[in-house]
């Protein structure tokens, strides 16, 4: 019986550290630990052609993202999660630019206290795997039980295997 519950033991926290490394080891060129960007007195909130189609992006050009696991304008992204997609925290009155709509602008609360801007519902993420203004290396992975993607300035994901959000175009530059 002790024999049974020590080989249990064993194969739990060898199947926990692999899953660890796993997380890391299924990202293309696994980003380090960040932690979320911090927040400014206001985001600000454009958008910019990138290669799925025309998305949102903050005020440095960088992609951002929505989560299809989420509950409506409630985040479940958290812990590990929440270091590899960090969260667009609200710190003050976001503001917009471009194609962008300020009446699709809002905020949730988040497990730590934090509030999160969120467009047309959807709570807003960054992907350390972006190391770049314009680059979307999350767009349509499958990480933490669901698919993460960029948004329209509409306020709809931009999925190429859904012909109802085709995505447009619009002339280069950030929307600014």
């Amino acid at each position: 019986m002790k024999r049974t519950h020590l080989l249990g033991g064993i194969a739990t926290a060898a199947v926990l550290a692999v899953g660890g490394v796993g997380i890391a080891a299924a990202l293309p060129n696994p980003p380090a630990p960040a932690v979320a960007p911090a927040a400014t007195s206001s985001a600000r909130i454009g958008a910019a052609a990138l290669a799925p189609g025309t998305a949102l992006v903050d005020a440095d050009g960088r992609a951002l993202y929505l989560f299809e696991a989420d509950q409506g304008s409630t985040s479940t992204c958290n812990g590990p999660c929440a270091q590899i997609w960090p969260p667009l925290i609200d710190g003050g009155a976001p503001t917009v630019a471009g194609d962008v709509q300020a009446s699709l602008l809002g905020s949730t609360a988040r497990d730590d206290g934090t509030q999160q801007i969120t467009y047309n519902g959807h709570p807003l993420y960054y992907f350390t795997g972006d190391k770049k203004p314009g680059e979307t290396r999350g767009q349509g992975l499958d990480r933490f039980g669901r698919p993460w993607y960029v948004l329209t300035p509409a306020g709809n994901k931009i999925d190429p295997d859904d012909p109802a959000a085709a995505p447009t175009a619009i002339s280069g530059g950030y929307g600014y």
